[in-house]
């Protein structure tokens, strides 16, 4: 066979073990939790991640993410690979998520956000849902100063929100096209605009918010984040690894470089302090690919990050880039969807 014969051969080969070669999966949570409201669908209940867990089990060939990476290096990758991540840093991954884990010896990583280890505020998503979607008075107009402009609102009936309001209004969420009240409007609105801020802007946005609503800023048992202690316990074993989530949750493609290598390293070495073992692997916030720039993945790259989750969706398998590993969000599904949906994602 010729030179030119055998490249071709070559070629194929590559082409045919991209297209049927054995294939993995990532799962992106974020919490194990049962909440009266879930406005960004973050949340899936106990009940079903046990379903989940149980299905990933009986389908699929969970693994760890340092194994998939040594797995995708070497071109071993199982069939059926899956494995299972967390987002963000709640509390109830260590006292939910943690224990369905070991009942399946189901391994996982949570990606944590470095600054609100231990803080007395929510994340920014929280904070808002709980002065604008709780029952209770808010001023019937509102007007916020934001990254240099002034915004403004008429809640009119929306200013005065009845329990009765709130129990027949507590399942609406973010995807749906409507809104229901004019409180859920104004959770709306502000959402896209305070999510490309600095952690410094964002917080002059909600104390503002605070203010206006007389209210304080706590962090909710229910919505809190780890504390250090708790991070200790999560990681505690070899069942949970911790991975890198930034310092403050920024959208990196917002940020000059110098804020996204601060938010990036320091987020590694504020955790293996904690921790005192090396963090290995990050996860970009929000994860879009309009979320961060190649400069960003070359900034975690230089970190010394072995690896970095996304968060569109797609499967992994030999070639992938490993600071760009897609992954499949999961919702609060019941096993039967769930089950439909792994199907869909890993069919072989």
């Amino acid at each position: 066979m010729s030179i030119l014969g055998m490249r071709h051969v070559y070629r194929a080969g590559r082409w045919i073990k991209r297209r049927f070669g054995s294939k993995a999966l990532i799962v992106l949570y974020h919490r194990v939790a049962d909440l009266a409201l879930d406005p960004q669908l973050l949340a899936v209940t106990p009940e079903h991640f046990a379903e989940h867990l149980e299905i990933l089990r009986s389908y699929s060939r969970p693994m760890s993410l340092q194994e998939l990476m040594v797995a995708l290096r070497n071109g071993c990758l199982p069939r059926r690979a899956v494995v299972v991540t967390f987002d963000d840093g709640y509390a109830d991954n260590l006292y939910y998520a943690k224990p369905l884990l070991e009942r399946y010896d189901i391994p996982a990583t949570a990606f944590l956000t470095a600054g609100y280890i231990g803080s007395t505020r929510e994340f920014w998503w929280d904070e808002l849902e709980r002065l604008l979607l709780e029952p209770g008075r808010l001023p019937e107009a509102l007007r916020v100063h934001i990254n240099g402009s002034v915004y403004q609102w008429v809640l009119g009936e929306g200013a005065d929100y009845s329990e009765e309001s709130y129990h027949q209004h507590q399942r609406w969420n973010v995807k749906q096209k409507d809104d229901p009240s004019p409180r859920q409007r104004l959770y709306r609105a502000l959402c896209p605009l305070l999510r490309p801020l600095s952690e410094g802007e964002r917080r002059s946005v909600l104390d503002e918010l605070l203010a206006w609503a007389g209210a304080e800023p706590i962090s909710r048992p229910t919505h809190r984040a780890l504390s250090p202690d708790e991070l200790v316990r999560l990681a505690d074993g070899d069942l949970v690894e911790i991975g890198s989530h930034t310092m403050t949750h920024p959208v990196l493609s917002e940020m000059p470089v110098g804020t996204q290598q601060a938010e990036i390293r320091q987020s590694k070495a504020r955790l293996e302090e904690i921790l005192g073992r090396e963090v290995a692997s990050f996860a970009y916030p929000y994860g879009a690919q309009s979320d961060y720039t190649q400069e960003t993945v070359g900034i975690v790259h230089e970190a010394r990050f072995a690896s970095a989750c996304s968060n569109f969706p797609g499967v992994v398998q030999t070639g992938v880039n490993p600071y760009e590993l897609p992954r499949c969000l999961v919702r609060n599904w019941s096993g039967e969807q769930f089950a439909h949906r792994l199907r869909e994602w890993l069919p072989n």
